[in-house]
């Protein structure tokens, strides 16, 4: 934001969770139908030790079982495309009483390439192989971004 007032920047996107957390009422949401958040956005993650019984009874009283479905089945298509934090890849998968929907694309490097899709989901294995088909219909450009597992 000091670039911003320092005239260095004309824009930035910032996560609306970290303005809010210090208090800065500051520029304008993005909605996910003009664009999608990276995998796993805004989710917060515990682990802990597989053996620590009383842990994983502690942890288990305070998951949220929907957001851990939903970033689990972002968290797959992300690793089945090879992707990383740095990847143009979103994801967006939600939870509702008809099961999993899971919006994602994936991008060129300038974004003028985008591969995108919008559908139900039953599962991690169903998130792999769509992210493994919309890899296949990207170009070798876009392709060459991620790391080709999913080749």
């Amino acid at each position: 934001l000091d670039k911003i007032a320092r005239g260095e920047a004309d824009a930035t996107m910032l996560a609306a969770a970290g303005l809010d957390r210090l208090g800065i009422d500051a520029g304008s949401p993005v909605p996910v139908e003009t664009m999608l958040p990276a995998p796993g956005q805004a989710a917060i993650g515990i682990e802990c030790r597989a053996d620590d019984d009383e842990m994983v009874r502690l942890l288990g009283a305070i998951n949220h079982e929907a957001t851990c479905r939903a970033v689990r089945i972002e968290r797959a298509f992300t690793r089945a495309l090879g992707g990383s934090c740095h990847s143009p890849v979103a994801a967006l998968a939600e939870v509702t009483p008809a099961g999993v929907r899971l919006r994602a694309e994936i991008l060129s490097g300038d974004g003028a390439e985008r591969i995108a899709e919008d559908r139900p989901i039953a599962d991690e294995a169903e998130a792999e192989a769509l992210a493994k088909a919309m890899l296949a219909r990207a170009c070798p450009a876009t392709r060459a971004l991620f790391d080709g597992s999913a080749a």
